[in-house]
C-alpha cells in the first residue's frame, strides 16, 4: 500500500518561496509511488476566526470541509510555511483554529481533564522557513513557533512523529543556496520523510 502525504502550503502568497518548497516536496514524492494531495491556503477563500470560539458553531466552509477529509485521508501530513514573529502566518493559524475542531481532531473527556486524540497514526513534517538564523531560534527564541505546533497543535490530536526541517535564513540567502534548500525538500519528498 502506498503512502498518502498531504501538502499544506501556510503561506499566504501563492508565489512565495515556501510554494516553491511544497512543489519541490511534492516533486520528490510522486516518484515514490505515494498518493499526493495539496492544500494551499492561499487559494481558500474562508473566515479565518473561529467567531464563537466553541461556544456556538461556526459552519465550515465547503473547502474546509474538503480539507477536514484529505486530514483524515492522509498519512503523513507536511506543512510548509514561514515563521513570522515567532511562529506561523495568521492564514496557518486560521486554518487550524477552523478545521482541527473538537470532534475532528480531539474530543475532550466527560468530567475529566484528559482528551482523545483523534488523528493518531499519523506522522508530520513541518518545513518553515525562516530570516533568522538557526541558532538564534535555538537559544534564544527556545524554538518557540516549532514548539507550538509540535506540541500544542499536532501531538494534542495525537499526530506524531514530527519532524522539523529549519530553511534560512532565507532573505540573504544566494540564489544558489535556495536552489540547494529546493533540492534537500525533493530529497525529503522522495524519501517521504
Amino acid at each position: 500500500m502506498s503512502s498518502r502525504i498531504l501538502v499544506i502550503i501556510g503561506h499566504p502568497d501563492s508565489q512565495s518561496y515556501c510554494s516553491a518548497l511544497a512543489r519541490a516536496y511534492i516533486e520528490g514524492a510522486s516518484g515514490s509511488g505515494a498518493q499526493i494531495r495539496e492544500i494551499d491556503l492561499s487559494k481558500l477563500t474562508f473566515d479565518q476566526n473561529l467567531r464563537y470560539g466553541y461556544r456556538q458553531r461556526t459552519e465550515l466552509e465547503e473547502e474546509l470541509k474538503e480539507a477536514q477529509a484529505l486530514i483524515k485521508w492522509a498519512d503523513h501530513l507536511v506543512f510548509v510555511y514561514p515563521t513570522w514573529w515567532g511562529t506561523m502566518p495568521a492564514i496557518l493559524k486560521g486554518f487550524f483554529d477552523r478545521v482541527f475542531l473538537p470532534g475532528f481532531a480531539f474530543k475532550y473527556r466527560e468530567h475529566s481533564s484528559l482528551w482523545d486524540k483523534l488523528l493518531s497514526g499519523k506522522s508530520a513534517r513541518l518545513i518553515v522557513t525562516s530570516d533568522t538564523p538557526s541558532w538564534y531560534n535555538r537559544w534564544i527564541y527556545k524554538q518557540a513557533g516549532h514548539q507550538v505546533m509540535k506540541r500544542n497543535i499536532l501531538k494534542f490530536c495525537g499526530i506524531a512523529p514530527i519532524r522539523v526541517t529549519e530553511i534560512g535564513p532565507v532573505r540573504p540567502s544566494s540564489d544558489v543556496l535556495r536552489a540547494k534548500w529546493l533540492d534537500h525538500a525533493r530529497r525529503l519528498g522522495s524519501k517521504l520523510a
